[in-house]
């Protein structure tokens, strides 16, 4: 679908990507949702993240875990970030900058593949020599994926298309999540 808010697309991945305005948003990592890493599958427990978010760091809004290709940071207040029930939930605000536009740019065109993160594991678990479960951990940043992030599950998309998509009732959930 394409409009004047932007453009949709679902993939079979599960990825939804959407684009408009200059905030981007979703979900940086997903609870539950399994990624293969190398020789094992890796999953994210509730409450993975509520320590570092708790200690208030300055985590990075990145593209492609490139420090050169910074895009918000949470110090500046350009990047917020929030634990709700589904996982590691971003809003971003894309800065008027080259890299910017493009991101925006690849956005509108749904040619993103996700968002991942980077990380210090705190607290794992290894159910089995090729499952992990990541319970704690210190993070660091978070990035847009151009294309191919580890977890498929994650989202990107526009506030302003969200909340023209959503029914009231959902729409007070869904910010409800944020605060």
């Amino acid at each position: 679908m394409t409009g004047a808010v932007g453009s949709v697309e679902r993939r079979s991945s599960g990825v939804e990507l959407r684009a408009a305005g200059r905030k981007l948003e979703g979900y940086a990592a997903v609870f539950g949702a399994p990624a293969t890493i190398g020789s094992f599958v890796e999953t994210i427990a509730p409450g993975a993240f509520a320590r570092t978010l708790r200690s208030n760091p300055d985590i990075l809004g990145l593209v492609d875990h490139d420090a050169t290709r910074l895009l918000a940071r949470t110090g500046s207040g350009t990047l917020r970030l929030a634990e709700d029930t589904r996982g590691l939930h971003f809003e971003m605000d894309v800065p008027d900058t080259q890299l910017g536009r493009d991101i925006l740019a690849m956005a509108e065109r749904r040619d993103l593949g996700g968002m991942s993160f980077g990380f210090r594991a705190q607290d794992e678990a290894w159910p089995s020599a090729d499952r992990r479960e990541l319970r704690a951990v210190d993070l660091m940043e978070i990035s847009i994926v151009q294309a191919f992030p580890a977890y498929g599950e994650t989202t990107i998309a526009t506030r302003s298309y969200i909340a023209l998509s959503m029914a009231a009732q959902q729409r007070r959930r869904f910010l409800e999540t944020l605060r």
